[in-house]
C-alpha cells in the first residue's frame, strides 16, 4: 500500500491548482492483489507525467489523484461492501471526474452499477469479460477472459497438447478463468482435463494434487495460481505452485502455461522460478520495449517506465497509463470538465494510443472496450528477459517455435 500511496504522492505534490481529480480505487492490500494496486498506480502516475509534459489539460490544468483501497473492509465485509463504500467517497465526497483501477471480479460488477447509476466514467482494469457490455459509463483497454482463452488453448493445441492438467482458485476469476479455459478446451479441442481447485485463503501444499497430475501423464499444465496467498506475504500461491512442481518433477518436464503475464517481470520471475522455470508460456499484450510498431506515445511512455523503475513495464502498467492519457485526450475533445461531457467525448473520439489510434464502440462482441492483440509469449533460455522472450503464438505475430521446456542454462 506505501508503495502504491508514494507513486500516488508525487502526482499530486506537482498537480498545481485546480486540478484535473481522477479517482484510482484498486486493491493495495490483503485480502486482494495488493501488487495490482501497485502497477495501476505506477502507470497512471507516467499518464498524468505525460499529460503534464505535453500541456496539460483544458488550458493547462495538471491531473491528480484520489486514491483509496477497495480492500480496506473486505475481511470484515466482503469484497463488493468495502469497494462500493470507496466508490461512494470518490463519486459524491470528493467529486472525482472519472475513476480507474478496478481489478477483482468480486469488486468490479458492483462498483460499475454504482458508476452506471450516477453517471460517473470508469475504467475496468480487469472484471468479468462482459462488465462494459450495455453500460454507457464503463470503459476497457485491457484484455478480458473471454480475449485469452481462446488464444492460450488455441496454442496448446498446436503444441500437441491434448491432456491437460489445472490447478485454479477458488475465487471468481480463478474459477471463471478455469471453466472457461476447460469448456473451451473441451469443446473446440476435445481434450481431456484433470483439475484441481483449492481455497484461496487456506491451501499453502499443492503437492498431492501435483503427483496426482504428474502420474496422469499430461501433455500440459496449467498452473492458474494468483498473485495473492494464504495467510499474505509477498509471494503468490502462482510462484509456490510453480515451485513445488519442480521439486515434485512435473516441471520442467511438462510444458507450463499460467493465466496472467507475471512472468513478465523477469527480475522477479527468475529469482523465484529459478532455472526449472524455464519453458513457461503466458498470454500478452502483443508489446515489449523493442517493439519497432510503438508510436511515439508508447515510446515515451516505455523510456520513462524503464529509466524510473529499472525493468519492463508489464501490460498492466501500459493499461493505466493508457486511460489516463485517453481521460486527458477526451477533456480536450469535450472542453469541459464534466461527467456528461467526458461520456459524450469517451464515446465519439479516436484517441492517440502505444498501439495506434483507438475508439470505443458499441459492438455486439466489444461494447466500449477496445483490447489490445494478443499473443503467446515464451521464455526458452534461462535468464530471458521479457523483452527477449519469444513469442510463439498466433503463427502470424510468431517470431519462434514453441520450445520443450529445460532447466539448461545459468541465472544472471
Amino acid at each position: 500500500m506505501e508503495l502504491a500511496l508514494q507513486e500516488i504522492e508525487a502526482v499530486n505534490s506537482v498537480a498545481g491548482d485546480n486540478p484535473i481529480k481522477i479517482g484510482i480505487l484498486t486493491p493495495m492490500s490483503r485480502p486482494g492483489d495488493a501488487m495490482a494496486g501497485v502497477l495501476v498506480s505506477r502507470g497512471a502516475r507516467l499518464g498524468a507525467e505525460y499529460l503534464r509534459e505535453h500541456g496539460g489539460v483544458l488550458g493547462g490544468r495538471n491531473v491528480s489523484f484520489i486514491a483509496y483501497n477497495d480492500m480496506v473492509t473486505a475481511a470484515e465485509e466482503g469484497f463488493p461492501r468495502s469497494a462500493v463504500a470507496g466508490m461512494a467517497k470518490l463519486a459524491m465526497v470528493d467529486e472525482v471526474l472519472a475513476v480507474m483501477g478496478q481489478w477483482h471480479l468480486r469488486t468490479t460488477p458492483w462498483v460499475a452499477e454504482m458508476c452506471e447509476k450516477i453517471g460517473v466514467p470508469m475504467f475496468v482494469e480487469n472484471g468479468h469479460s462482459t462488465v462494459t457490455h450495455g453500460r454507457r459509463t464503463i470503459f476497457r483497454t485491457y484484455f478480458s477472459i473471454a480475449d485469452r482463452v481462446p488464444l492460450m488453448m488455441d496454442c496448446l493445441a498446436d503444441i500437441g497438447a491434448r491432456r491437460i492438467g489445472m490447478i485454479a482458485p477458488d475465487t471468481v476469476f480463478g474459477k471463471t478463468m478455469a471453466d472457461t479455459l476447460q469448456q473451451y478446451g473441451e469443446s473446440r479441442h476435445g481434450m481431456e482435463f484433470l483439475r484441481f481447485d483449492f481455497e484461496q485463503e487456506v491451501a499453502l501444499d499443492w503437492r498431492e494434487q501435483l503427483r496426482q497430475i504428474k502420474q496422469w501423464q499430461p501433455d500440459a499444465f496449467i498452473n492458474g495460481g494468483l498473485n495473492v496467498v494464504a495467510g499474505g506475504g509477498p509471494v503468490g500461491n502462482s510462484y509456490h505452485i510453480l515451485q513445488q512442481a519442480i521439486e515434485l518433477g512435473l516441471l520442467p518436464a511438462v510444458p507450463m502455461m499460467v493465466t496472467f503475464g507475471f512472468p513478465m517481470r523477469s527480475q522477479d520471475y527468475w529469482r523465484m522460478a529459478g532455472a526449472g522455470g524455464n519453458g513457461v508460456m503466458w498470454p500478452a499484450t502483443k508489446f515489449r520495449p523493442s517493439w519497432s510498431e510503438m508510436t511515439p506515445i508508447g515510446r515515451w511512455f516505455t523510456d520513462r517506465f524503464m529509466q524510473r523503475y529499472g525493468f519492463a513495464p508489464p501490460d498492466t502498467c501500459l493499461s493505466a497509463f493508457t486511460d489516463v492519457t485517453i481521460i486527458g485526450q477526451a477533456l480536450q475533445v469535450a472542453g469541459t470538465d464534466s461527467r456528461e461531457g467526458l461520456l459524450d467525448a469517451l464515446e465519439s473520439t479516436e484517441f492517440d494510443t502505444w498501439r495506434g489510434p483507438l475508439r470505443f464502440e458499441r459492438g455486439a462482441e466489444h461494447w466500449h472496450h477496445n483490447p489490445p492483440e494478443l499473443v503467446v509469449m515464451q521464455y526458452q533460455t534461462v535468464g530471458q528477459t521479457f523483452d527477449d522472450a519469444a513469442i510463439i503464438y498466433p503463427p502470424a505475430l510468431a517470431d519462434s517455435k514453441f520450445r520443450p521446456s529445460t532447466a539448461d542454462g545459468e541465472l544472471p
